[in-house]
């Protein structure tokens, strides 16, 4: 089995593979208080829930957008799994060429997103990630990475929103009822949902235009389901597109190191 783990801003998404298959994935908050060894502790308990052992696996894969947790997950994986992480960076093999100015600048997570949605859907695909910012990944129909677009997620304009005004209270980014909000929770909450799905829409439609392509339209992330109904563009969801991205990134580098 292959153990792949995604560290975000926000949260941790761990998927196990069996073959190509994911048979087991979950999410735990990003915490950088936490030592390795903690997360040790978390990774256990979720496994052995359903009766994972550690021995059974025979790789990992590790992508991390934040830098200073890297070292400690990286040496954790080695440490309980017995396995030292293949970890996704300006260097790994993608199969995919990279048409922006500076590669080495493209996050791990946007790397496994676009590899898995070409991988997985085929053609021009653009993929919109709802994590902690909301990125937008364009891929061509030769499978080249293009670029993209980043915008601050709906957490993220939540803290903002508390933090930058005097009177607006901090809100639970939960979907209203309708968008006319009656106080100003649901005044918040209405243009949290239905202005980033107006958004995600309006944005994706100028990408199709710059792509000259009809892509699919991928949404993946924490809000993923919830947004993704509220878009007229969205034609794919898969919150454990990255994880499925990590194992072909594996796939592809395992083989180079063997």
């Amino acid at each position: 089995m292959l153990l792949a783990i995604d560290v975000g801003n926000t949260s941790i998404m761990v998927g196990i593979f069996s073959g190509e298959d994911l048979v087991y994935s979950f999410r735990i908050d990003t915490d950088r208080t936490k030592s390795p060894d903690d997360y040790g502790i978390i990774l256990f308990g979720k496994m052995d829930e359903k009766d994972i052992s550690p021995s059974s696996f025979s790789g990992a894969i590790l992508s991390c957008v934040v830098t200073e947790m890297q070292e400690g997950v990286a040496k954790l994986v080695e440490k309980y799994f017995g396995h030292p992480p293949i970890i996704v960076g300006p260097e790994t093999r993608t199969g995919m060429p990279i048409r922006i100015y500076n590669p080495e600048e493209l996050g791990a997570d946007r790397i496994a997103n676009a590899v898995a949605a070409y991988h997985r859907f085929g053609g021009s695909v653009i993929v919109v990630d709802l994590g902690t910012a909301t990125t937008f990944d364009c891929v061509s129909e030769k499978g080249e990475y293009l670029g993209g677009a980043i915008v601050p997620g709906i957490e993220l304009s939540t803290v903002a929103l508390y933090h930058g005004t005097s009177k607006l209270p901090k809100v639970d980014p939960e979907k209203p009822e309708q968008a006319i909000g009656k106080d100003t929770v649901e005044c918040i909450q209405s243009g949290l949902f239905y202005g980033y799905a107006s958004m995600i829409d309006g944005l994706c439609a100028k990408l199709k235009e710059e792509m000259r392509s009809s892509p699919e339209i991928v949404i993946t992330g924490g809000f993923a389901d919830a947004v993704s109904e509220e878009c007229a563009c969205a034609t794919r969801v898969d919150k454990d597109l990255a994880l499925h991205g990590l194992r072909l990134l594996h796939e592809l580098n395992s083989q180079i190191l063997c």
